[in-house]
């Protein structure tokens, strides 16, 4: 499968239409990315965009798309309906007129229009949506959360090669240690999923296998990349996006609650801010699907402008850094040891 390239000068398509603050938010947030550098491309009804990019006095492309998928819809009716906003910012990117692909809409259309319409890396069988989780020494790479409900062992092995790849290209580590969630740490704890692929991570060329990792890892830092089913993974992400609101409003109900706490939250601010930014999605705006032909990426159905303008700068900066093609490049070179040793 063709693997499609990006320059500085492809805008990013943006499906306009998806999200539940479309299209005002998603022009808004396309609006800031543009006065920030980043090319940009919006889809949908161009009528309806056009009339919200008057309040900017700001002249962005446009490529008409006159349906969308809801997201009450089944994903599978993007094969079926060429004309929806998600398939028509696809077909952008795979003809060569865009580099990356973000929505905040329907996931699952989005993971099926990157799919029908970018394809998969060879060696792939399924792709694989990575989170950002801020831990004490950064970021940690967790994939797959909410793609692949149920897994292979195989298929834990190719998100061990690609968060492995990702975790280099996007936050600069030169040789990430990659983990395995589990139950405990020795090699005979886990289900039986974690039992059957410790062996093959412990051999797979490429990675440094750290070993099996807990629960409590993720936030340690222990190591910078943690695979696992989209099933588990999925509940991880949500539990620590829900005790990190429940954090925050219990402290910030406690700072309120005297006037000591007043001005120590006063003083606190700066420090309490830079926390809030780093756990806040909005601050990258959207979840990289690893596995395809090109940059695509899913954001949360409730994002607002600085979610899209974020997900915006963050997709044009991962297609300039040529990520699918090293992770291609990673891939193969996997295929041939493994070819090698037959």
């Amino acid at each position: 499968m063709p693997i499609y390239s990006a320059t500085m000068d492809l805008p990013v398509a943006l499906d306009a239409m998806g999200g539940d603050r479309a299209p005002d938010a998603m022009v808004e947030g396309a609006v800031r990315a543009y006065r920030a550098g980043v090319p940009v491309m919006l889809v949908g009804d161009e009528e309806r965009l056009h009339m919200a990019l008057r309040t900017y006095e700001v002249e962005l492309p446009v490529v008409h798309a006159p349906d969308v998928i809801g997201m009450d819809e089944r994903a599978v009716e993007v094969r079926r309906r060429k004309r929806a906003s998600i398939a028509v910012a696809a077909d952008e990117v795979a003809s060569g007129r865009a580099s990356a692909l973000v929505s905040m809409g329907h996931s699952g259309a989005t993971m099926a229009a990157a799919l029908f319409r970018l394809g998969r890396l060879k060696g792939v069988e399924r792709p694989a949506i990575v989170a950002h989780v801020p831990a004490r020494t950064g970021f940690v790479t967790l994939l797959d959360v909410g793609a692949n409900a149920d897994c292979r062992p195989a298929m834990l092995q190719q998100f061990a090669v690609m968060g492995s790849v990702y975790a280099r290209v996007v936050f600069g580590h030169a040789d990430p240690a990659v983990g395995l969630m589990s139950i405990g740490e020795e090699a005979s704890k886990g289900n039986e999923l974690v039992r059957a692929t410790h062996p093959l991570l412990a051999s797979t060329p490429g990675i440094r296998f750290h070993g099996n990792v807990e629960g409590n890892d993720l936030f340690s830092g222990a190591v910078p990349v943690i695979v696992t089913d989209g099933f588990t993974g999925n509940v991880m992400l949500k539990l620590a996006e829900g005790e990190a609101k429940m954090l925050f409003a219990s402290m910030r109900d406690e700072l309120r609650a005297s006037l000591r706490g007043r001005l120590g939250g006063w003083l606190a601010r700066p420090a309490l801010r830079a926390v809030a930014d780093k756990v806040d999605p909005a601050s990258y705006g959207a979840q990289p699907l690893l596995g395809v032909g090109a940059p695509a990426f899913i954001g949360h159905g409730s994002s607002g402008a600085r979610a899209v303008h974020s997900a915006l700068r963050f997709a044009h900066d991962t297609a300039t850094r040529s990520l699918v093609r090293r992770m291609a490049a990673e891939l193969e070179g996997q295929r041939s040891d493994d070819d090698g040793d037959d």
